[in-house]
């Protein structure tokens, strides 16, 4: 982010926190049907349309850091296997043996040479060709080994991030991400190192858990000693881009006092990215990837947190720190602390216990007879922008019209577009104007 654009989005901080109302011209935001929360039929189009056809974050090299090294990964329905092969490329490849569908892999993690059915034996390499087929003289004497290998699976890499995605014709991942990818060059994903990856169930639609991310409008009220000393939600600008994504860009409070702000702080030892813009070292700079993926990344961490749909009231919620190398000290981790009693030894910090503790409560209400619709203020505009995508990656033919959102947030306010500048810049000038 150049210094122009710096200085726009401190101006438009200041005008966000003056304004009194939303801007200028900016759609009145149709209530949301209920029902996207609690239909069984959204819930299949949004697996069958939305989570096969989307780039999804699957893991980082240091998972499978030597040639040779597998994970297994199914937070997307499917079992795939993650495979850094012989030859230093990263593929990904149904689970799935080409003979009687066995899974080729059986652990989570693993390494070696060549990839080996425990059925039968068939052998793969780790380019998934079918090398190895015992007693081949049992099959027919034309049977083809090259078209027999391992069905791959798109996958691309940002940095040392992995992201799969089951859509052949699906555009790049660079594409996909769009302006964001330029955003996050500063930020070095090339040379982040995945401290902590750990998971948590919950009982609630996965939307329902996310969208607590998504807004500040909760802020105050549900992190008053967390978050709230940190960000001054009266003065967050909201930045809708292309194929649903958002940032959020929040300020500290103008009375921000360190020293009594009770948060996750960072030890003096971790390292930071010395690369890092101005916003990401002093304020909450905070990207929603669509579909699942929200992260207020900083010159300390990329901490992303991933809401994977388990049933249409139940989600998995990943919780991922990354982080420049820490050399010899413990590796940190912003989102989880220690717990024995818990069935991986870690708990949720107490910032994501805030934002998860009334999911299930949330979900047990609204498959009451008293949820109508989702009314969403100008504040909460990330999350209307992330539903309208979200029809239009199923298809708005597809999907009955009392589930539809009406598609009310046009071209003209995503980036690089934003008529609140010209609102700011003329109001500015208003004053100089009645004085002369």
């Amino acid at each position: 982010m150049n210094q122009a654009e710096i200085d726009r989005y401190k101006a438009l901080m200041e005008w966000e926190a003056g304004r009194k109302g939303p801007p200028e011209g900016f759609p009145d935001l149709p209530d949301m049907p209920a029902a996207r929360y609690t239909s069984s039929e959204f819930y299949a189009l949004e697996q069958e349309r939305v989570f096969r056809k989307s780039w999804l974050f699957a893991g980082h090299i240091d998972e499978i850091p030597e040639r040779g090294c597998y994970m297994r990964w199914h937070n997307a329905g499917d079992p795939i296997m993650i495979v850094h092969g012989i030859d230093g490329e990263v593929r990904a490849f149904y689970n799935t043996c080409r003979h009687r569908g066995a899974p080729v892999v059986t652990e989570d993690r693993g390494r070696s040479p060549r990839l080996i059915c425990g059925y039968h034996h068939w052998t793969y390499k780790t380019d998934g060709t079918l090398v190895g087929v015992p007693q081949r003289q049992d099959f027919p004497a034309d049977f083809d080994m090259s078209c027999r290998g391992l069905l791959p699976v798109r996958c691309e890499m940002l940095g040392n991030l992995i992201f799969v995605n089951f859509d052949e014709d699906a555009a790049s991942l660079l594409d996909y991400l769009g302006p964001v990818a330029d955003e996050w060059e500063e930020f070095q994903f090339d040379k982040l190192r995945l401290a902590a990856r750990h998971s948590f169930d919950l009982k609630c639609n996965w939307k329902v858990a996310m969208e607590a991310n998504m807004e500040v409008y909760h802020v105050p009220f549900i992190h008053p000693e967390t978050v709230a000393p940190l960000v001054d939600a009266h003065r967050n600008v909201n930045t809708l881009y292309p194929q649903g994504h958002g940032r959020m860009l929040a300020p500290a409070p103008k009375d921000f006092d360190r020293e009594n702000v009770r948060a996750i702080e960072h030890p003096p030892e971790w390292q930071t990215i010395e690369t890092v813009g101005e916003f990401g070292r002093t304020a909450t700079q905070s990207y929603t990837i669509f579909p699942n993926w929200v992260a207020p990344i900083s010159n300390y961490f990329v901490p992303p947190l991933i809401f994977w749909p388990t049933s249409l009231d139940t989600c998995r919620l990943e919780l991922i720190t990354m982080a420049p190398d820490w050399g010899e000290g413990p590796a940190p981790d912003l989102w989880t602390v220690p717990d024995e009693s818990q069935p991986n030894g870690r708990a949720m910090a107490d910032l994501i216990q805030e934002d998860t503790q009334f999911g299930e409560a949330i979900q047990q209400s609204m498959e009451s007879q008293g949820f109508k619709s989702v009314p969403l203020s100008y504040q909460e505009s990330r999350i209307y922008h992330f539903h309208q995508h979200l029809d239009r990656v199923i298809g708005l033919n597809a999907i009955p019209a009392e589930l539809r959102v009406e598609q009310v947030i046009g071209d003209e306010w995503k980036y690089p577009n934003d008529p609140r500048v010209a609102q700011m810049e003329r109001e500015a000038k208003e004053p100089a104007t009645a004085a002369e």
